[in-house]
């Protein structure tokens, strides 16, 4: 027998029926009239093909027939009542799988940290964290891989939308004993003879753009790349080479003990940028979780991320990459 012959509301007026003992009763509960619930539960009858209700002068009392089929009914109830409690969270963001990227610092350290601060509010929108290169962040929002994505400034065409989320100097890093460290700001022609590690091809692109109008003499390039800002910093903290990187990796460096000195003439700054698709429709719990961090990320700790807050106007000249 196709479910489509009875409605939910003929199932809902049966169970109160069952429940009251009583049609009027019902009607009261249902915000109904005890003759349109009688209806109801007259055609709930009739497509059944057997009474629901023996009934007399003083009281109705559930069948033999409606005794089988009223736990069969209320279950059917219960779930409809939870799908529809399932589509409020949905539709109040309440609920829901949310995918970020971003490159590995901000995936250990601020993304985790925004998102304990959005289950707070939202305990039910699971957020899972998927380490990407700063090279695919783009990509993957427009393939649909994830949902939104955090990291360093990059050209995102027309179907990916970028917002800014805050600002941040790059620097070296590099071990208290090195002998960069002695001074508190430096210049690029400083740099010379340093031997640098660079972290990834992103890292090493930005090095040299950094600088990319400076005399031939004072140009720096990185003696080594490697994959990870992790292993740049361990190399760093060794005494082995000094790494830039934006500020903000100083939730990382620090615990290993390096020092950050900036870099002036120019000094340039990394805007990270928070990316979602321009030509689909976020979920609720996608939506949500971007408005939360877009709030929550340009007041991540300074004292957390080295520098995370966006700089003062520098008085020198400052390059934005």
């Amino acid at each position: 027998m196709p479910l489509v012959r009875y409605t939910l509301r003929q199932l809902e007026a049966f169970a109160a029926v069952a429940e009251q003992h009583s049609f009027a009763a019902a009607a009261g509960r249902l915000g109904l009239t005890a003759q349109a619930v009688s209806q109801l539960v007259a055609e709930l009858e009739a497509v059944l093909g057997f009474r629901l209700f023996d009934r007399t002068t003083r009281r109705v009392a559930l069948s033999s027939a409606g005794q089988d089929f009223l736990g069969p009914a209320e279950t059917v109830l219960r779930h409809v009542q939870a799908a529809d409690s399932a589509a409020a969270d949905v539709r109040n963001r309440a609920a829901g799988l949310v995918r970020v990227g971003a490159p590995l610092v901000l995936a250990g350290t601020a993304i985790p940290a925004a998102i304990r601060g959005y289950q707070a509010q939202r305990p039910r929108v699971v957020v899972r964290v998927k380490d990407l290169p700063v090279d695919q962040l783009v990509d993957a929002v427009q393939a649909g891989d994830v949902d939104l994505a955090v990291g360093p400034d990059r050209p995102a065409g027309d179907a990916v939308r970028r917002d800014g989320l805050f600002d941040s100097r790059w620097v070296l890093w590099c071990a208290p004993a090195h002998p960069l460290a002695r001074r508190r700001q430096l210049r690029w022609a400083d740099l010379q003879g340093h031997a640098l590690v660079a972290a990834g091809r992103d890292h090493e692109r930005s090095v040299a753009q950094m600088h990319a109008n400076a005399p031939e003499g004072e140009r720096v390039e990185p003696v080594e790349v490697v994959d990870n800002i992790s292993t740049a910093l361990g190399l760093a903290a060794q005494g082995l080479a000094a790494t830039l990187a934006p500020a903000y990796v100083g939730v990382m460096a620090l615990p290993l003990g390096l020092v950050m000195r900036r870099v002036l003439g120019p000094e340039t700054v990394r805007k990270v940028c928070l990316y979602q698709p321009a030509s689909r429709p976020l979920s609720p719990a996608a939506q949500g979780f971007a408005e939360h961090l877009m709030q929550w990320l340009p007041q991540w700790p300074a004292d957390a991320a080295g520098s995370s807050r966006p700089p003062q106007p520098a008085r020198r000249a400052t390059v934005r990459r």
